[in-house]
């Protein structure tokens, strides 16, 4: 990040003039556009708060604008990967939908899958998956888009089918080997990543029980769909498309690509080449109704092969229901969350340049002097950050970078740090509307993130396990009192 001790640094109750601004922008917003504030209005939201803190720190502080720029590049700098990410994501969507990929699993998955457990089945799922491949964006994506498509056929409500898919996948994000926020919590903490890993699980793992009770009992009272309509569906289906467990090859070898620890973007990329190749060859009828034609060429399919890819899809399947399932918006469909990300990066940029990020984070330091005042302070700070900076890799080194000494000050293990900062960071960035995990979750499940919310149970309760365990004192230790065994 830029440095920003080439000018005053601006007073508390001045740097929390642009957060004000962006949170009551953000309220009218949504009150306003409801599910449509991401197409526009969150963004001019987040512009608008950024104009404020520009003009706050150029005008009363004298603060270069040059430094403001330098902030923000570096902030899209670390995006970067993210909309390359993103733009996949929407490939994959187009392509695994009109491959008859997706579609396969949900009608599979319909036969195999009880209404009492699908919701605590979901998370376990997502949970597993995510602990193999450490990416809870991928998961997502993949089988979690299947996921939904299966719950809302069974006649759950959005909400509990988004959070228990995101509850699962964040767990794995947590505590994989090959997570990059665990490498990155531990990295940045300097604690080694087993050590690290060890120790999460004290407050993760009661975090994933509570949430599978939670979902058990939910599942266990709602009001699936008849068994008719889920007849339907899988009719609708067949009838549509060519179900055939051949297509599973695809998210098998993706599996298999994403277990080799390859890059993300290789491995999407190759996933979407895959499930291009499998529309041509299992899906000629999907091909001719998204190209518009009654006749199948080279230059047709790949017409129809490069509008799923890219642009917004939709399947005649003459089922209302279903019709909404299967359509998808292609790597078009991405871009109103890309164009929020760039936006949220602007502002977190503004924020730290003007120092007025800097300013907020020293009230929690200053409020730290107890254990679980430290470990509470690490929670807020890592969810504080996730708001104002839009970014879970920021909130992560932010957080790390500002308490470390005072752990080391007070005789903690780094460990404890590194927890916390995992407990929150990590987990809440998937619950604010324009933080880059929440924006990309909500376009990817087709489910705003206030809807979903509530019944992400996983992500609320882990940063209250971590004040929790502190509060009692559960395996907090001093630096003097670790043992080898213990780490």
């Amino acid at each position: 990040m830029t440095k920003t001790n080439s000018h005053k640094q601006p007073s508390l109750v001045v740097s929390f003039i642009p957060l004000v601004v962006l949170i009551i922008l953000l309220a009218l917003t949504i009150k306003i556009f409801g599910g449509d504030a991401i197409a526009g209005g969150s963004q001019l939201s987040l512009m608008a708060a950024s104009a404020v803190c520009s003009a706050i720190a150029i005008i009363g502080y004298r603060c270069k604008w040059q430094t403001l720029e330098d902030a923000i590049v570096t902030n899209m700098r670390s995006a970067t990967p993210a909309l390359l990410i993103l733009l996949l994501i929407g490939a994959i969507a187009g392509t695994w939908m009109a491959s008859g990929i997706i579609p396969t699993l949900i009608y599979y998955g319909l036969k195999i899958m009880h209404p009492a457990i699908f919701l605590p089945a979901t998370c376990i799922i997502c949970a597993v998956i995510s602990l193999l491949t450490g990416s809870s964006w991928t998961t997502i994506a993949t089988i979690g888009v299947a996921l939904m498509g299966i719950g809302r056929a069974l006649g759950f409500d959005d909400g509990w089918i988004a959070g228990a898919i995101i509850s699962g996948a964040y767990f794995g994000d947590k505590v994989s080997l090959m997570s990059d926020t665990t490498v990155l919590a531990s990295s940045t903490s300097e604690v080694p990543l087993f050590s690290h890993i060890k120790y999460m699980l004290i407050t993760t793992t009661p975090s994933l029980v509570i949430a599978i009770i939670v979902f058990t009992i939910a599942g266990l009272s709602a009001t699936p769909a008849s068994m008719v309509d889920t007849m339907q569906i899988e009719a609708a289906l067949q009838h549509t498309y060519n179900i055939s467990p051949w297509l599973l090859i695809v998210p098998v070898l993706t599996g298999v690509l994403i277990s080799r620890r390859l890059p993300a973007i290789v491995t999407l990329f190759t996933s979407v080449l895959m499930a291009a190749i499998a529309m041509a060859v299992a899906q000629p009828d999907i091909l001719m109704q998204i190209a518009g034609t009654d006749s199948l060429s080279f230059l047709t399919s790949f017409k129809a092969i490069v509008t799923a890819t890219t642009t917004d899809t939709a399947v005649e399947t003459g089922n209302t229901l279903l019709n909404d399932l299967v359509a998808t918006g292609g790597m078009g469909g991405m871009m109103n969350t890309i164009w929020l990300i760039i936006c949220a990066m602007c502002f977190g940029g503004v924020m730290w340049g003007s120092g007025m990020l800097v300013a907020i984070s020293q009230l929690f330091l200053r409020i730290a002097h107890r254990t679980v005042s430290i470990v509470t302070s690490t929670v807020c700070s890592g969810i504080f950050f996730n708001i104002t900076t839009g970014d879970q890799y920021i909130s992560i080194i932010l957080t790390s970078n500002l308490f470390g000494g005072l752990y080391d000050k007070r005789g903690l293990e780094r460990r404890l740090m590194s927890r916390s900062v995992e407990d929150s960071a990590t987990v809440t960035s998937v619950l604010i509307p324009w933080n880059s995990c929440g924006m990309t979750q909500s376009t990817v499940l087709g489910v705003a993130t206030l809807t979903y919310l509530p019944y992400c149970i996983f992500n609320i309760v882990s940063p209250l396990m971590s004040i929790f365990m502190a509060a009692i004192g559960y395996k907090i230790y001093k630096k003097k009192e670790t043992t080898d065994n213990e780490k």
